[in-house]
């Protein structure tokens, strides 16, 4: 990768200075120290937005100005990360963990699966969850430990499932056909695969119905009352299953610890009658689904070691390994999407700032009607009046938009635009609707340097699909 010797915290806002725009030299590097032990008392502060603009000022990743990056990077929407930040997101997590022996953190690979951030993230000690056989061949790519992965999914195929099993993954039963192919793919492979039961606790997440994955109306998992028919089931196979463990997940943005802990006092108790029957449960696998503060409203949310301590207890009095399955909690402060205005518009009624990147580079406004923090990259002029726009693409759809209703400074054409907290479910779900081609990724490193971490896809990438037919 190479260095484009910029700087950075990561998006933060700092007030206008009279430094130069097109700076000729690097800038100073970052002066932090990163520990790797974190302290107790500021842990609300480690799963924290980073983009915050409390009053007019100059949008920053750690310790280098955003407008300067755009400088000198591809002039088109991008993704910018902050390498740091990622790594303080996993160490809160592993400092909550402490005094749980043998726990999983299984990053989500599906909240971001930038091969680079793969590996540092394995390089920190993450083990890693699948929902696909190609993530789970990129996770083999990364060199995640094939023993401290977890294959879920509600449709896993065969040839998957035998890969699976020949390296050594803990695999989630789904349903009854699951088992079948699980079982089916352990007598291919010739290896007994470790199983966890993925069951439904009914517990209702209180998030958007797209993202509940854990109530009794969910595609995941077994129903309670087939408990006893997938054990009995599991006994029959003991060449090919070993029972590990067992596993819910609720759902995704989940701001309420006491809901992680009402459904492990569920789980706890299917696990006691598991092991009356005979049963080896060693792990409890709660899933993940920690939600951040997309409002940057400043509300205090659960930090990794809230919803630790909110499971503890039950962890330790049955002597049981946890597994969990973070992925927007561990990336998604830790990016923003970098846009420029293409210009402003009104049609009477409406007010639209309409820039170069758009649903295509980040859906998640447009399919949940999420809100993403929106800022100006830079102050405006002294005289842009405050109006109330919409911030919208060049998507030939309605639903194009980033954001509704936001209050900004009319910005000058071709200034910098950020959408904050963009580094869960925005890159991975990126499409190339209109032929808007997949944006390229930089990241700032520890040493205050920007790397690119991912090409950004071109038109003749797209025509090399069709070369030969």
């Amino acid at each position: 990768m190479a260095a484009l010797h910029l700087q950075t915290p990561l998006f933060k806002t700092l007030p206008k200075t009279n430094s130069p725009k097109h700076p000729k030299k690097p800038f100073f590097k970052p002066s932090y120290h990163q520990s790797s032990h974190l302290p107790n008392t500021p842990q609300t502060q480690k799963i924290h937005p980073l983009f915050t603009n409390k009053e007019e000022g100059t949008e920053m990743v750690e310790k280098t100005k955003v407008e300067e990056i755009m400088q000198v990077v591809e002039k088109r929407p991008f993704y910018l990360y902050s390498k740091a930040q990622i790594t303080r997101n996993v160490e809160a997590y592993k400092e909550a963990l402490e005094g749980l022996d043998n726990s999983v953190i299984g990053y989500a690979i599906k909240a971001n699966n930038n091969f680079l951030i793969l590996n540092h993230l394995r390089s920190l000690g993450c083990g890693a969850v699948l929902v696909s056989g190609n993530e789970l061949r990129l996770a083999l790519k990364a060199g995640f430990d094939p023993t401290r992965c977890i294959f879920n999914g509600n449709g896993k195929l065969l040839e998957d499932l035998v890969l699976a099993a020949q390296e050594g993954v803990f695999v989630n039963i789904d349903s009854e056909f699951d088992l079948d192919n699980i079982v089916s793919a352990a007598r291919i492979a010739g290896k007994k695969v470790n199983v966890l039961l993925r069951i439904n606790p009914d517990v209702d997440p209180q998030v958007h119905p797209y993202v509940a994955t854990g109530n009794k109306n969910s595609k995941f998992g077994i129903r309670n009352e087939k408990l006893q028919w997938f054990l009995d089931q599991v006994k029959s196979y003991p060449d090919e299953l070993k029972l590990v463990g067992a596993h819910c997940h609720l759902g995704s943005t989940i701001t309420k610890v006491d809901i992680f802990r009402d459904a492990a006092e569920i789980m706890v108790k299917f696990i006691d009658e598991i092991r009356a029957q005979g049963f080896d449960i060693s792990y409890l696998n709660i899933g993940g689904g920690l939600g951040i503060d997309y409002y940057h409203t400043g509300t205090v949310l659960p930090t990794p070691r809230d919803l630790i301590d909110t499971v503890r207890d039950l962890v330790k009095s049955r002597n049981l390994n946890l597994i969990i399955e973070p992925g927007r909690s561990l990336i998604a402060n830790t990016c923003c999407l970098v846009n420029r205005v293409t210009g402003v518009k009104t049609n009477g009624t409406k007010n639209f700032i309409v820039i170069d990147g758009s649903m295509a580079e980040l859906i998640r406004p447009s399919l949940y009607d999420a809100y993403q923090h929106i800022e100006l990259v830079s102050p405006p002029p002294p005289d842009a009046a405050v109006s109330t726009f919409d911030v919208v693409g060049p998507v030939c759809e309605s639903a194009d938009f980033l954001g509704k209703n936001r209050e900004l400074p009319a910005p000058a054409r071709g200034s910098g635009l950020v959408v904050h907290d963009a580094g869960a479910y925005c890159m991975s779900m990126a499409s190339t609707y209109n032929l808007k081609m997949r944006p390229p990724e930089y990241w700032v490193e520890e040493d205050g340097s920007v790397s690119k971490i991912r090409h950004g896809e071109t038109f003749d990438d797209h025509m090399r699909y069709f070369e030969g037919l």
